[in-house]
């Protein structure tokens, strides 16, 4: 077993059935951040993402197309991974829920729950989302078209009458509240926390876990007479139905911990430390799935952060279905992978709803990376090649350095706020120390100084072996602490300062990043600049890019 801290993280996983917006995959970059952030501390990470690939909605669509469901979620589970890949996501396991192990996952956690005596057949009537399922008339909007999902609006709802199995969820309130009373933080932001529990003392009703007549799906492995529904010949009884969706969908974060196949693994992952997830699928997360998991005799995760979602103008929420969103490679072709990441990152808060447009995207990348830290690692190198020879010059010790004293309290700060997931305002304590740096170029003007130095001023060439010291310093802390929002980028800037980086492009590998983020913590090795410093993030004119079709 491995001496090395533990950290396993989760995103919810995205509905395959259309490609992915850039609202789909942004849970998917902070996460990645996340995951990053901890590998490089020297954490043994384990991330998990992927797709949710069972629903009636499926199957209607995969029929209507002339093809197979498995044939139709291949197909777009294909441009999932393409688009993760193009944002530089570094997943552990990218899963499925038509992999093999997360059958034998979903029906082996049904039969606990039965044998504990928490399912139950009852016949269930009311509305149903094809995208998402049965729904309570409290969650839906009546509109002049009629009654609406507010998550999918262009799916029309369906009246069922069915018999199904129930989860018996009213018996676990008490425990839930106790839990949540225990566990202070488990769900953040605190506003969240406090809209569920809100739900839960208004009283938790059982709910329905399976789908009669359903086939594309995780056979519900229970037949009505309570023993299994699984045949002689090894096939599924097509009268015990599937398993809800959204079940056989929160089941896949034990499925990825090992469950239940190798139970070493699940015993070293399990409990989850970090689910993240959306607001919409707050409840299912933070009270179905512990009391889920409770019934089963499985601890519940330790911490569930619930972000907010892209707004367009106007607050309109953000989705495939509006035709209001933005395509991820899109942004990425335009801003690069560690752009298009970072203005994600920085434009959109990570705990609540967030308005965004492309040229807000366009501004944010141009003034915090073309102009504010492109320029400044640009102007460093070239100063330094220009008036020392390309000779890199160590930085002051902090108590002589106005950036230097600066800088511990900004580290404070940034990774204060990305352990606490608030990955905005972590990037926006970095860029106040940016600024800094660039204030330190005007105040000093180290052209003035190197004028000074050939005139034979030799307190001059101190002062500016000095700066320049700083300033490259500078460039190398943002640069490294700035690797899990960036991961492009970071190696590179840190070679045209002539360090190297000591990280896999996962964030593997190297020591613990908080030793080398020590102000002056590298002074004492020699090295050079990079002769011809290349720009890092080329300014992005208007009419250069065009609004990504949506």
């Amino acid at each position: 077993m491995s001496d090395r801290p533990r950290f396993y993280l989760t995103t919810a996983i995205a509905y395959a059935n259309n490609a992915p917006g850039l609202h789909t995959v942004y849970e998917v970059i902070g996460t990645d951040v996340i995951a990053r952030w901890h590998r490089m501390q020297g954490d043994e990470v384990r991330f998990l993402t992927g797709t949710d690939e069972h629903s009636v909605n499926i199957a209607q669509t995969a029929q209507e197309q002339g093809r197979t469901p498995r044939e139709f979620v291949d197909d777009k589970v294909v441009l999932f991974k393409a688009a993760e890949d193009a944002l530089l996501i570094s997943p552990d396991r990218f899963i499925r829920t038509t992999d093999p192990d997360h059958y034998r996952a979903a029906q082996e956690m049904v039969r606990r729950m039965y044998d504990n005596g928490d399912i139950y057949l009852d016949t269930y009537e009311g509305w149903y989302c094809p995208s998402e399922g049965f729904k309570n008339a409290s969650d839906l909007h009546e509109t002049a078209r009629g009654m609406e999902c507010p998550n999918h609006p262009t799916v029309p709802l369906q009246w069922l009458s069915e018999r199904n199995w129930f989860f018996r969820l009213s018996a676990y309130q008490d425990r839930l509240l106790d839990y949540y009373e225990k566990n202070p933080d488990f769900v953040q932001p605190d506003f969240r926390r406090n809209e569920m529990l809100g739900f839960i003392r208004g009283g938790l009703q059982d709910y329905s876990i399976s789908r009669a007549g359903a086939t594309w799906g995780i056979p519900f492995p229970i037949a009505e007479n309570g023993e299994t529904a699984q045949r002689e010949d090894g096939s599924w009884d097509p009268e015990a139905g599937t398993i809800y969706v959204w079940v056989d969908a929160l089941i896949n974060y034990i499925t990825g911990a090992g469950y239940p196949d190798d139970l070493d693994a699940f015993h070293k992952w399990w409990p989850a430390d970090l689910h993240v997830i959306g607001k919409d699928i707050a409840r299912f997360h933070t009270i179905y799935w512990p009391a889920m998991l409770w019934s089963a005799g499985i601890d519940a995760p330790r911490h569930v952060w619930v972000h907010g979602w892209l707004l367009v103008a106007g607050g309109e929420r953000m989705s495939k279905s509006l035709g209001n969103f933005l395509e991820p490679q899109s942004v990425v072709s335009a801003f690069g992978a560690d752009g298009a990441r970072y203005a994600t990152l920085r434009e959109v808060a990570f705990d609540r709803d967030t308005e965004v447009s492309w040229d807000s995207f366009r501004r944010r990348y141009n003034a915090d990376l073309a102009n504010d830290f492109g320029n400044l690692v640009n102007r460093t190198t070239t100063m330094v090649n220009r008036y020392l020879g390309g000779e890199r010059p160590a930085p002051r010790p902090v108590e002589g350095s106005p950036l230097g004293e600066g800088w511990d309290e900004t580290l404070r700060l940034y990774a204060e706020k990305l352990d606490g997931y608030l990955l905005h305002d972590a990037l926006a304590e970095l860029w106040e120390f940016v600024g800094g740096a660039n204030k330190t170029v005007d105040a000093e003007q180290p052209w003035a100084l190197h004028k000074q130095a050939r005139a034979g001023d030799e307190a001059a060439a101190v002062r500016l072996r000095d700066v320049l010291g700083d300033l490259v310093e500078a460039c190398r802390l943002v640069g490294l602490a700035v690797a899990p929002f960036m991961p492009g980028a970071s190696p590179r800037i840190l070679e045209q300062l002539g360090y190297p980086y000591p990280y896999e492009p996962d964030g593997n590998g190297g020591p613990d990043i908080r030793g080398l983020l020590a102000w002056g913590g590298l002074a004492g090795e020699p090295g050079r600049v990079t002769d011809t410093p290349v720009p890092l993030f080329p300014r992005i004119e208007a009419e250069a890019v065009e609004t990504p079709a949506g």
